[in-house]
């Protein structure tokens, strides 16, 4: 397993295959995308899962969001995606990142609950799936 910095556009496919495979590719991208720092996971040459952070600093504080977070189905389970989340907030904390957050699918609050991070908000919905917002202090 390697895990390496990539382009926003190497990411789209697993993005949209994931993640929203009923709309168009395109809808997988956003504008913030060519400011981002994207990740990507390899296994045996092959990208298997992706990550997207985007860096806001205010008054000094410095927010890290994760977007469009997604493994292909045949390698989740496996340790993949926590081993990259693992890794990008070690990069953040080395980088001085203050906090790192993320609009967590319901299904998933549990995975990122094991990396420290709570919900801070209510339940809400985009495109008709339950979302939370999540956050931990670096």
């Amino acid at each position: 397993m390697i895990i390496q910095t990539i382009t926003w556009q190497q990411s789209l496919p697993i993005r949209h295959k994931v993640l929203w495979p009923n709309k168009p590719e395109i809808f997988c991208q956003i504008e913030e995308d060519k400011d981002a720092n994207h990740y990507g996971v390899f296994i045996d040459e092959q990208l298997v899962c992706v990550a997207s952070l985007y860096t806001k600093t205010i008054n000094r504080v410095t927010r890290v969001r994760l977007r469009k977070f997604a493994t292909l189905k045949e390698f989740q389970g496996k340790g993949v995606s926590g081993k990259l989340l693992e890794h990008m907030i070690l990069d953040l904390k080395a980088q001085g990142t203050h906090y790192f957050w993320c609009d967590a699918r319901e299904s998933a609050l549990s995975f990122y609950k094991r990396f420290g991070m709570q919900a801070c908000s209510e339940r809400f919905y985009k495109a008709d799936v339950a979302y939370y917002k999540m956050e931990v202090a670096l």
